[in-house]
């Protein structure tokens, strides 16, 4: 029995709603008609706020971002036929704006989103990893040549009107999955992120990992970075990289990340992690398991087939919700008890 087949008895799982997909692409839109999906998602007073990713069927694959609303965290209700937020007319956004993260520091709410300086075209006609690129001249910049994926920052008080802050990560390194946590640890900010070409001797692991890095300023990420979790081959999360924002807790940093097998080729799933609170460079514990695969078709037929992507998480009572992307195409919501996965940490 292969390691994949080890894994799917008797462990913790996420339990996906039966209401799932929980937003679905919305055919009376344009820009949304093709693909909803990888939404951060924030909790409060009473109301969810999802702000996903969202695509029409054209063959440029313009990614916008859409904003719903729910009281239940269920049942959700687009605030517009509009988009929330959109690719930039010329500045390096105006490619396509990808997979929001939201924390909220004071008054206001920060987002880390991924964006293109060229539209991706739509990558599941093309080879793994290809995407569309721009007609350049031969010294043009290397995140304009290869269309590289960097990470911005946004900010916002109302999901109604957003501010692009700028560039966060590197230029010529695809750097996405870039995860600020909620407060500052040690008089610091602190970063997840998962640079692309970081792989080798030099730097510990030989597939895309999770870095972790501080700041004394959000727009500012110099220091130097600290490998945190790296892919294991053979198993389910050969490479891996940051899911949604880190979670506070009495035992620790709750850290969800993806993990995708046959060197990145395959399924992803969904696996936990724990951090020390004052120190979050400590790996206090990690699930040797997935806590959650594809298994329906929603998240199997789609256009990365097999593929459960989470970006948005909180914590309300006793109950951990996690909402993620399903194949690329649908937005789907899975929970579980916050003691029990917390618990299974502990004894991992």
């Amino acid at each position: 029995m292969n390691t994949v087949e080890e894994n799917k008895t008797g462990l913790l799982r996420l339990i996906k709603n039966e209401n799932n997909p929980v937003l679905s692409p919305n055919p009376e839109n344009d820009w949304e008609s093709l693909v909803v999906c990888n939404p951060g998602v924030w909790y409060e007073e009473g109301t969810f706020y999802m702000l996903y990713r969202a695509a029409g069927n054209d063959k440029e694959h313009q990614i916008r971002f859409g904003l719903a609303t729910s009281t239940d965290g269920i049942n959700f209700t687009r605030t517009s036929n509009k988009p929330a937020f959109s690719p930039s007319i010329d500045g390096p956004d105006m490619g396509a704006v990808e997979d929001p993260r939201i924390v909220k520091f004071g008054d206001e709410f920060y987002i880390t989103y991924a964006y293109r300086p060229h539209p991706p075209g739509q990558y599941w006609n093309f080879d793994h990893d290809e995407i569309l690129l721009p007609d350049c001249d031969k010294d043009a910049p290397l995140v304009l040549k290869n269309n590289i994926a960097n990470s911005g920052l946004l900010l916002t008080k109302d999901f109604k009107e957003y501010r692009r802050l700028g560039r966060i990560t590197q230029s010529n390194l695809d750097d996405r999955d870039v995860i600020i946590f909620p407060e500052k640890i040690n008089g610091k900010f602190a970063m997840l992120h998962r640079p692309k070409e970081w792989i080798g001797e030099e730097y510990g692991c030989d597939k895309p990992s999770i870095w972790l890095r501080f700041s004394d300023d959000l727009m500012v990420w110099e220091e130097p970075s600290t490998l945190l979790l790296a892919g294991i081959n053979g198993t389910w999360e050969e490479k891996i990289g940051g899911s949604t924002p880190p979670l506070k807790t009495k035992d620790g940093w709750l850290i969800i990340y993806h993990g995708v097998e046959n060197g990145g080729l395959g399924y992803y799933r969904v696996g936990a992690a724990l951090l020390d609170l004052e120190d979050p460079t400590i790996v206090k514990s990690r699930l040797t398991n997935w806590i959650m695969e594809p298994e329906h078709d929603y998240e199997i037929d789609g256009f990365y087939k097999g593929c459960v992507f989470p970006t948005g998480n909180m914590i309300i009572d006793d109950t951990l919700y996690v909402y993620y992307g399903a194949a690329d195409r649908y937005v789907g919501l899975a929970t579980c008890n916050i003691d029990e996965l917390l618990n299974e940490l502990k004894n991992a």
